[in-house]
């Protein structure tokens, strides 16, 4: 079994899972750190979780500590409670025959960690830790590394443990993994790893919406967002996400445009905060061009009304992935607004922010701005300054403290029921038109005023100002 050893290298290993690994080891089990956290430690970050591999069967984990949970005791999990944390611990083991392309048949449990670790996806995967074997200085003596995953490391590579056919074939997700990975640390994917997802690429439609959409995501808030051309590349998003094939097989004949639709969607994924709504915003921002592409009498290439057929098909993709209703409902928005003018008029400028929605708006700017920098140089600066000038008006709106808030008007329900009107469709009605007053004219946003407007209206119902 291979051991590495370099003094650069240092693995801080947190109290509890130290105390977890030396109760077992007292024991006389073998019990190793093991996985993400060694990658992680390695490339010198704090790891999110740590997870523990052991010889010990789960009743034996059990016994020995006081404080544990059932997670997943058929596949040989146990969390072991520190502290009000939980801490996987995993018994040695061979994975059986899968049959779905994600699960198992069966488990066997085995004493030996070698093959424990050969069943691991990536070589930077394939990595366990025991601290005790360190000898307190910088050199990893406690690192088992068999597979040569800090070399693939060093290297920036994702490589497959084994036989990557074998291991795609086990479980097709691990094909995402190798992409978001890839987007995560900014590494290559290894060869001989990227042929065998050439090959069996198609099944990923084995795979559940809800897995692959965690992929996704985890890949798009990466510092790589990009890196989905690997998948499409790939032959994976045709399986997933076919409408993202055909932004990229979709050219633009048209002045402010120089990329594909689909090398426009990539570039403009830099250009946001690695946040989901607005990632997914901006991958799907351009969906519906493919539909609506139609060349003029110019020769120039048009996309009227992508941006609410766009709207239409997010719903439909984000739905299909089984995005909860917020995410769907925020990224929708902006896909449909995304491409939208905006007047700079006071009163319609507030208008606009209520319909878009006054929490929204900012990242809606964020999206227009990703887009104009995503195109060509075509009237760029015309457009970036537009998009300064919403964002200027938009923070004065702010600060004057104008009613963009149905709540925020100086007058409220409970006034007009002490007036005498009764809950109901009437009530809803009157706040609705003191609201759009307001939007008008803020000033006005004083109770005596509004019930003064109340009372105009009430003796000239056609009046709207």
């Amino acid at each position: 079994m291979k051991r590495y050893r370099k003094s650069s290298m240092r693995i801080q290993v947190p109290e509890d899972v130290k105390y977890i690994i030396e109760k077992l080891n007292n024991a006389g089990y073998e019990a190793y750190a093991v996985g993400g956290c060694i990658r992680d430690s390695i490339l010198g970050r704090i790891p999110d979780d740590w997870d523990i591999t052991t010889s010990a069967k789960p009743e034996e984990i059990k016994e020995l500590f006081s404080k544990t949970i059932d997670t997943g005791i058929q596949h040989g999990t146990v969390t072991v409670m520190r502290n009000h944390v939980g801490y996987e611990v995993t018994t040695y083991r061979i994975d059986g025959e899968y049959e779905d392309s994600r699960h198992p048949k069966e488990v066997i449990f085995t004493s030996d960690l070698l093959e424990d670790l050969k069943r691991r996806d990536f070589t930077i995967n394939a990595m366990a830790y025991n601290h005790l074997a360190d000898d307190g200085k910088d050199n990893l003596k406690g690192l088992v590394d068999a597979f040569e995953g800090v070399q693939d490391l060093q290297e920036k590579k994702i490589r497959c443990v084994g036989n990557p056919i074998h291991r795609f074939e086990e479980d097709a997700l691990r094909m995402m993994r190798a992409v978001r990975f890839s987007a995560q640390l900014g590494y290559e994917i290894e060869e001989k790893t990227a042929e065998a997802i050439g090959v069996l690429a198609n099944n990923l439609k084995n795979i559940s919406a809800e897995r692959i959409q965690v992929e996704l995501v985890k890949l798009l808030v990466s510092d790589h967002p990009d890196y989905l051309r690997i998948a499409y590349e790939l032959g994976m998003t045709k399986v997933f996400f076919p409408e993202f094939d055909k932004t990229c097989e979709t050219k633009q004949n048209n002045p402010h445009h120089i990329y594909t639709v689909g090398e426009h969607i990539l570039h403009s994924l830099g250009y946001v905060r690695n946040d989901k709504v607005l990632r997914l915003a901006m991958v799907l921002h351009d969906i519906a061009k493919p539909e609506t592409i139609k060349a003029g009498e110019d020769g120039i290439d048009h996309f009227y009304g992508h941006p609410e057929k766009g709207e239409i098909m997010s719903r439909e993709i984000l739905k299909r992935l089984r995005f909860d209703n917020d995410t769907i409902t925020k990224v929708c928005k902006l896909v449909k607004y995304h491409d939208r003018k905006i007047s700079l008029k006071p009163a319609k400028f507030r208008k606009a922010v209520v319909e878009i929605g006054p929490e929204l708006f900012p990242m809606l700017l964020e999206v227009k701005k990703a887009d104009v920098l995503a195109q060509s140089l075509y009237k760029k600066e015309e457009k970036l300054q537009e998009i300064e000038e919403l964002r200027d008006l938009y923070q004065k709106t702010l600060e004057d403290k104008n009613c963009l808030y149905l709540k925020d008007l100086a007058l409220d329900g409970k006034d007009l029921i002490a007036l005498g009107m009764k809950p109901g469709k009437e009530l809803g009605e009157t706040l609705k038109i003191l609201f759009e007053y307001v939007l008008e004219e803020p000033e006005k946003n004083i109770k005596e005023n509004l019930l003064d407007y109340l009372e105009q209206r009430k003796n000239n119902p056609n009046i709207t100002t």
